[in-house]
């Protein structure tokens, strides 16, 4: 399974929001309530591809996974105990894998790209939110070396703040 990804395009907005409605209808049907119709939308997604921070990865032509990198955050980062507080950090929002793709190890793969292309750019950390309630996400970042640094109470319920040094 090679994925091959690019930059998101303006074009390819309704079939990132397509796939996003599925994962949440996949992750409801999991009692996973951590998305929903307010967050993440379209206009959301629109502003990530416009500022050159949403990524996709495909697979035969398809868009699998999706993500977004930037430095922005929430005020609750501010008051979380971050270990690596004097290095340059990026912050992972927003991966999704298709359900029709998910079970492959498409995320995994995903979050080694992102940490080899952020590394190789000079980045030293990767911190991200996972919501406390979704099993897969959690041993996805916990086994992939993320460590706790702190929660965020958010409008879904409570998120752990996690980082990784690269």
């Amino acid at each position: 399974m090679e994925i091959k990804y690019r930059p998101a395009e303006e074009s390819d907005i309704n079939t990132i929001c397509s796939l996003v409605g599925r994962a949440i209808d996949s992750m409801e049907e999991n009692q996973i309530f951590q998305w929903d119709k307010v967050y993440p939308s379209r206009e959301v997604f629109t502003e990530d591809i416009s500022k050159g921070e949403m990524f996709v990865g495909t697979l035969d032509g398809d868009i699998a996974v999706l993500y977004t990198i930037n430095r922005e955050c929430d005020g609750a980062y501010d008051k979380c105990r971050w270990k690596y507080t004097d290095c340059e950090y990026r912050i992972i929002h927003r991966l999704c894998v298709d359900p029709k793709y998910q079970k492959r190890g498409i995320a995994k793969n995903t979050l080694k790209h992102i940490e080899a292309e952020l590394k190789s750019s000079g980045v030293e950390a990767i911190r991200l939110y996972v919501f406390s309630n979704n099993p897969s996400a959690l041993a996805l970042y916990l086994n992939s070396g993320y460590k706790k640094a702190g929660t965020a109470d958010w409008r879904m319920g409570r998120f752990f703040l996690m980082e990784k040094r690269l």
